[in-house]
């Protein structure tokens, strides 16, 4: 029997919450993030709910003047799934594929050291609270890339939820205007940078280690960059937008440096479309480190680390910002993918 086709649907529909599936780690989360690129401030803000376990995960994170990060991280109680507004955060779709909206209404902890958030218990008592708002515009300058992969004929594709990070994931890039207030700080951001949202169960700790590198230059060129390592073999994706289409990659590398803690603090990279090749330089202008640990249910200790950084890029003689994501499963006190990439 021949191979059964898989294709890749993505529906207007999609923008908005789904039915969850009856496992206990169901996800469905909103990313986006925005960027000034002559100011190099921004920020980037966060939904994941996991209605099953009875909260979600709600980030803020914006990168001020100087390094300086006003962030702030909670998983408020929620009881369904029907919106993305948990904690003082709200991302709302005004028009599927073209508008979404950003706003928050609460606190950030000002960190002049964003490294110290790798002990976020001692970081959120020694660092001050200051008030913040958020009110933003998201308005897509690319087509859709992603969505659901199921079987030719409309039938699911079946996956393990206990090793699963999402069943279906879709990204755009992204010119993003507004206003956000730390603090006295005000910015008027006048920006670009990118979204995505995934659905379906996850784990953090269902892949060993991953590079996510979402850039942009400018409206007519933008790239994002992906490398995921989930059994020993990398797999190695992205796009690029140029013409106002989405050319996708077919191989890329990653080269990273290194600073005394294993966080990324540049990187060479390497791209191949059906069109050309690209090189690109990138240098991390601010980075916070993330964590989250669970216990399994024989009481295994697992610790993934999630790095942040707001990062500088150069390619084809063109400045552009974005983010550099780097998630590693923590193994014996070291992040392991920094002996591979």
């Amino acid at each position: 029997m021949a191979d059964r086709k898989i294709v890749t649907v993505l529906r207007p529909e999609d923008e908005y919450p789904h039915e969850p599936d009856p496992v206990p780690n169901y996800n469905e989360s909103m990313y986006l993030n925005g960027f000034d690129l002559r100011r190099e401030i921004g920020g980037w803000f966060r939904i994941g709910n996991r209605v099953n376990e009875g909260y979600a995960e709600m980030t803020v994170c914006i990168y001020l003047p100087g390094g300086r990060v006003g962030f702030l991280y909670g998983r408020p109680e929620i009881t369904s799934n029907a919106e993305m507004r948990a904690g003082g955060l709200e991302i709302a779709v005004v028009e599927p594929f073209e508008h979404l909206t950003i706003a928050y209404d609460g606190k950030v902890c000002l960190l002049d050291e964003p490294a110290q958030m790798v002990n976020p218990r001692d970081a959120f008592r020694d660092n001050p609270f200051v008030e913040c708002e958020v009110r933003l515009d998201v308005r897509g300058v690319s087509p859709m890339y992603g969505g659901m992969p199921q079987y030719e004929d409309g039938s699911p594709v079946e996956a393990d939820a206990e090793r699963s990070f999402a069943k279906a994931h879709y990204e755009q890039h992204t010119a993003v205007t507004g206003t956000i207030r730390v603090g006295e700080e005000t910015i008027e951001l006048d920006g670009l940078g990118l979204r995505d949202k995934s659905w379906g169960p996850r784990y953090w700790q269902a892949v060993n280690w991953y590079r996510w590198l979402p850039m942009i230059f400018g409206p007519d060129f933008a790239m994002m960059l992906s490398i995921v390592d989930r059994d020993g073999s990398p797999a190695r994706s992205g796009m690029v937008l140029e013409d106002g289409e989405y050319h996708h990659i077919r191989d890329c590398t990653i080269e990273s440096d290194w600073d005394d803690d294993l966080y990324q603090t540049a990187m060479r990279c390497w791209a191949r479309t059906d069109h050309r090749e690209y090189e690109v330089t990138g240098e991390v202008i601010s980075m916070i480190p993330l964590r989250n640990r669970r216990t399994t249910p024989d009481g295994e200790q697992l610790h993934t680390r999630i790095t942040e950084a707001m990062t500088r890029y150069e390619c084809d003689g063109r400045t552009g910002m974005g983010m550099s994501e780097y998630l590693d499963q923590i193994v014996d006190g070291r992040p392991i993918g920094a002996d591979i990439d």
